[in-house]
């Protein structure tokens, strides 16, 4: 997608501070933090959302969630909370498949 943003992140157009990156996917902090840490996880295949996704991306799904498994520990994050906003109405602001990686302070329950 020409104008998004966190496809020109994962192609080198727009800098971001990386934590990690392979063929499939980029994690990167986040400009605006909720927490101490807090990454996003994002596919490098653009998707709108959660619920663009087809079976045919499942692999690609199970590995966004390693990966924050991983990040986490590369991290230090014994404890952390990962979210994926699914559209406007759920607080999505970029459209483009991400996971939320927070972590570093006690996280509240309900989350909002």
């Amino acid at each position: 997608m020409p104008d998004c943003l966190f496809c020109k992140i994962a192609a080198r157009e727009i800098p971001a501070t990386l934590v990690f990156e392979d063929e499939q996917v980029v994690a990167f902090k986040d400009i605006n933090p909720k927490a101490p840490t807090h990454v996003l996880v994002v596919p490098k295949k653009h998707l709108d959302r959660l619920s663009s996704s087809e079976d045919e991306d499942s692999p690609l799904l199970g590995h966004l969630q390693r990966v924050a498994v991983y990040v986490a520990g590369q991290l230090s994050l014994k404890d952390f909370r990962l979210v994926v906003n699914n559209g406007r109405g759920a607080g999505q602001t970029v459209d483009h498949l991400h996971y939320h990686l927070m972590g570093g302070r006690p996280m509240q329950w309900p989350p909002g």
